[in-house]
């Protein structure tokens, strides 16, 4: 049986001879429904990390600077806690995680033209906010998997506290120990309650 390949109008292969037409139908209605639920689950966890992301203690009793950057950074971290335990949760979680992404970077577009950053300037800001994204990403990964906790604690001190140094030593290690803690606490939700747009964090404290 000769096939036909995917084209721009969005022609899809038929199936081999002997697959009932029902689910090449099925499969063409239910494409753009798990889209949109993919979508509505990512919107759902987005807003978990920025609620928590938004906790009080991190700037008033923790050291968190109460700024654009600090919020980001904050921002940052508890994406990474969400995404990294993605990763570990099947291949369409790792879809999930894109989407995830996505709605970041849309985010950070919509804030930016909210506080006057001009058209010409907003894609270049939100790629850059992207890369520092993505820088942070790689640094908590690869300071997680060290055996040695003062790697995670040098890791915070730099990305959100900018600093090394006596002032902030105590509140890097106090946060980096509350992302050790949710981590933990992420891992014991169910794969598919967190696909499902669900994700809890403990506050912190």
């Amino acid at each position: 049986m000769r096939r036909r390949r995917a084209g721009s109008c969005g022609q899809v292969q038929e199936k081999k001879q002997g697959t009932p037409k029902r689910m090449t139908l099925f499969s063409l209605l239910e494409a753009p429904a798990r889209r949109r639920a993919r979508k509505a689950a990512a919107r759902a966890l987005y807003a978990a990390v920025v609620a928590q992301a938004r906790r009080p203690l991190f700037y008033s009793g923790w050291q968190v600077p109460d700024s654009v950057d600090g919020r980001f950074d904050m921002l940052a971290l508890h994406l990474f806690l969400l995404l990294d335990r993605l990763r570990a949760a099947g291949p369409e979680a790792r879809r999930l995680s894109q989407t995830l992404v996505d709605i970041f970077v849309q985010d950070m577009d919509v804030n930016l033209r909210e506080m006057g950053v001009g058209d010409l300037s907003v894609g270049k800001r939100v790629r850059k906010h992207a890369a520092a994204l993505y820088g942070r990403l790689d640094a908590y990964r690869t300071a997680m998997a060290d055996t040695d906790a003062e790697v995670l604690v040098r890791a915070v001190s730099r990305n959100v506290y900018r600093a090394d140094n006596g002032k902030t030593a105590g509140s890097a290690a106090r946060l980096a120990a509350y992302m050790r803690e949710q981590a933990a606490f992420l891992a014991g939700q169910k794969n598919e309650t967190l696909i499902q747009g669900e994700a809890q964090f403990n506050p912190p404290g």
